[in-house]
């Protein structure tokens, strides 16, 4: 966590001053009705989220020092239902829909609104963060956090949203995924990149799920990059995997710099170098990417090419230099399409090497189809003979049938689109379908017959 900088800090101040000095928080004590509560909801909170949204996007490491800020009496409990939400949603769950590790962020926040003195008022907007918080942790825990509440009311309040019905794990599952559905257009990632290894092995899926989460967005991610640029060149981890996965993630998705980037480079080096199975987790780790749906571009894949030297005469190395065949001179070649014809005929059909280059070709043809036109039908016609290519030299089941998934999605979007089934473009899907899909393998003909066959409406039945 990064200290808040003063130019947020004072634009705080300001609005806890003004907070302070508002006629709303005047009538307020005065009445202590709840309505005159949410008259200072409806002016101040929109000014600290434009705020938080702020940081979030310039500074996201600094988050938990700016919802720490918050906490102060001056803020009167503003935004921090919020700012719970939000430290609910960031900590790991494990497979059994448990936080991995103790939420401490979470507690402190709890602390503050079970201390505030407008406690009324808040606990209106926290009993479901307050359930899904308690579910998510161990029966100690939340007994622990208890204790430390001397209110009564207040004790009994958040006692209450223990949930019986969230210790069966499928309950405790669907609460989660509601409740993320809740905060699915809000900016609250960050993380902490630790500087020992006993930190790193409780940060390091944080701190990979908020590298992915950064790299797919319009994010600013100036201010990242000093912290990461010193974060690979830490020699205190380089024997760790979770060091290695994230080294391998930055070179994907971030650009560092020239100096940022000799700095990864060397790391990469010696991992490669002195870890016998580096090899097998680099691709390892590829392949669990793709099967998250992880978006790997070609320009992903061409910043992890430049991350990399080719010193070594691994496995690494000759599919990084079929990548770049295949990036520069793109995968319709001739040229790239016999670069990936020689590297997997040299692996086993099933090895992991095979698989991350098989997984890179699908990314590409999906990203074709997923972005075409329908306008555009007729280049997808064009482009098949080099589907047939590819699913020739892979000789791969799944390749084929994930291929199919995305042909048979662009198939139906242009069904969708050209209604007519007299005009042209519809006949020509139809005839390319009818013949290039059963040779193909991916559908029979009476599942052809079925595609394009007319759906009835139902009659409606008269009264």
């Amino acid at each position: 966590m990064q200290d808040l900088n003063i130019k947020y800090k004072t634009v705080l101040d300001n609005i806890k001053s003004s907070i302070q000095l508002s006629e709303e928080l005047k009538t307020y004590l005065d009445t202590e009705e709840d309505e005159d509560y949410k008259a200072l909801i409806s002016k101040f909170e929109g000014e600290i989220h434009e705020l938080y949204t702020q940081v979030a996007d310039e500074n996201p490491l600094q988050l938990e020092s700016f919802e720490s800020y918050l906490l102060d009496d001056g803020f009167e409990g503003l935004y921090l239902p919020k700012v719970l939400g939000y430290s609910v949603l960031r900590g790991r769950v494990s497979d059994r829909i448990k936080y991995v590790a103790p939420q401490n962020h979470f507690k402190k926040i709890l602390l503050s609104i079970a201390n505030s003195s407008n406690f009324d008022q808040i606990k209106q907007r926290v009993g479901q963060s307050i359930q899904i918080g308690f579910a998510l942790s161990s029966d100690i825990w939340i007994t622990n956090i208890l204790a430390l509440i001397s209110n009564k009311r207040v004790h009994s309040f958040l006692e209450s949203q223990k949930q019986d019905k969230y210790r069966d794990d499928a309950l405790r599952n669907t609460g989660l995924v509601k409740y993320r559905k809740q905060f699915l257009s809000l900016n609250f990632q960050t993380t902490v990149f630790p500087a020992e290894k006993e930190e790193l092995l409780l940060e390091a899926e944080s701190i990979k799920d908020f590298l992915i989460f950064r790299a797919n967005s319009t994010y600013n991610n100036e201010n990242l990059m000093p912290v990461l640029r010193e974060f690979v060149s830490n020699d205190n981890f380089i024997d760790m995997k979770e060091y290695y996965e994230i080294c391998i993630l930055t070179g994907l998705f971030y650009d560092l710099g020239p100096e940022g980037e000799k700095l990864l480079q060397n790391t990469l080096d010696h991992i490669r170098a002195h870890n016998p199975g580096a090899n097998d987790h680099f691709f390892n780790y590829i392949n669990s990417l793709y099967d998250r749906r992880i978006n790997i571009s070609i320009d992903s894949e061409k910043k992890l090419a430049n991350a990399i030297t080719r010193n070594a005469e691994d496995t690494i190395s000759k599919y990084l230099n079929v990548m770049d065949e295949v990036n520069t001179k793109g995968y319709v070649h001739e040229d790239a399409l016999t670069a990936v014809r020689e590297f997997y005929y040299k692996n086993e059909g099933l090895s992991i090497e095979n698989e991350a280059l098989r997984n890179s070709i699908l990314s590409k043809l999906g990203q074709l189809l997923t972005n075409l036109s329908v306008n555009d039908y007729g280049e997808y016609f064009e482009i098949n003979k080099t589907f047939a290519a590819y699913m020739d030299i892979f000789s791969n089941q799944k390749f084929n049938q994930d291929l199919k998934a995305f042909a048979l999605r662009y198939i139906k979007k242009c069904l969708k689109f050209y209604k007519d089934k007299r005009s042209k473009e519809y006949q020509d899907i139809k005839k390319f379908v009818k013949t290039t899909f059963v040779d193909f393998g991916f559908m029979t003909p009476k599942e052809i017959v079925e595609l394009f066959k007319t759906k009835r409406k139902p009659r409606k039945v008269e009264k």
